[in-house]
């Protein structure tokens, strides 16, 4: 190679590598400011509070949990909680709201091949499945968090049931995903559309499975209270 050629390569892969290093440094400033971002409207600090999610943890192992397991579990005080379980919970904790966990009258499977199978078939069939012990009303409730995994590009099918079961009219909706990599997955949209008379924050929170250890922190810095 002549040494004009070489001195050009050796130009190309430097620029490569400086883009390729202010590409990472941007991605990851833009990660980390991007839950700070989240709910830009203060609530009231009068507000009544409920913070509802779904979540399944696909484990009650707090040790030798395979890849699927770790991935949809944190454990705290040697208990085992779901990542959409968790972020709720402090959600609840940092707003003073109450909490409520949906769950299904016939508990899923917490095999993750039959559980991915199980929910795409509930998917498939637009299933609204039974909710143990519902809420009797919301009423009493200003603001209402909606906390979900994302499963197959969407909301699970038992949050379709729930949301059709309340009337959100007047309600401030925050929707909530924990997720692998898909953020919110236009869930936004669909929860605008099916809660038309309530108001729903479209810049809403989502958390991706890997940041559960920095979730504390990120939450807290939002500070979503108005006081």
């Amino acid at each position: 190679m002549k040494k004009n050629q070489l001195i050009g390569v050796i130009t190309v892969i430097l620029l490569i590598t400086v883009i390729g290093g202010i590409y990472l440094v941007s991605n990851r400033q833009s990660k980390s400011d991007n839950l700070k971002n989240q709910v830009p409207n203060k609530i009231d600090g009068d507000s009544k509070i409920l913070v509802t999610y779904f979540s399944l943890p696909e484990t009650d192992k707090t040790t030798d949990m395979n890849e699927d397991e770790e991935n949809s579990t944190v454990v705290v005080d040697n208990k085992v909680l779901g990542n959409t379980q968790y972020v709720a919970m402090l959600i609840s904790e940092y707003t003073n709201g109450d909490i409520y966990r949906i769950e299904r009258t016939t508990p899923y499977t917490t095999n993750h091949e039959d559980l991915t199978e199980e929910a795409l078939e509930e998917q498939n069939e637009d299933a609204r499945p039974k909710i143990k012990n519902p809420l009797e009303s919301i009423e009493d409730y200003d603001v209402i968090f909606v906390g979900y995994p994302i499963w197959w590009s969407d909301m699970p099918q038992i949050l379709y049931t729930f949301l059709e079961s309340y009337d959100f009219s007047g309600k401030t909706v925050i929707p909530l995903s924990t997720h692998g990599g898909s953020g919110l997955a236009g869930t936004v949209d669909t929860i605008s559309e099916k809660l038309a008379s309530a108001t729903v924050i479209k810049n809403a929170l989502s958390l991706s499975r890997t940041s559960m250890d920095t979730a504390p922190s990120e939450l807290k810095e939002i500070n979503m209270i108005e006081e």
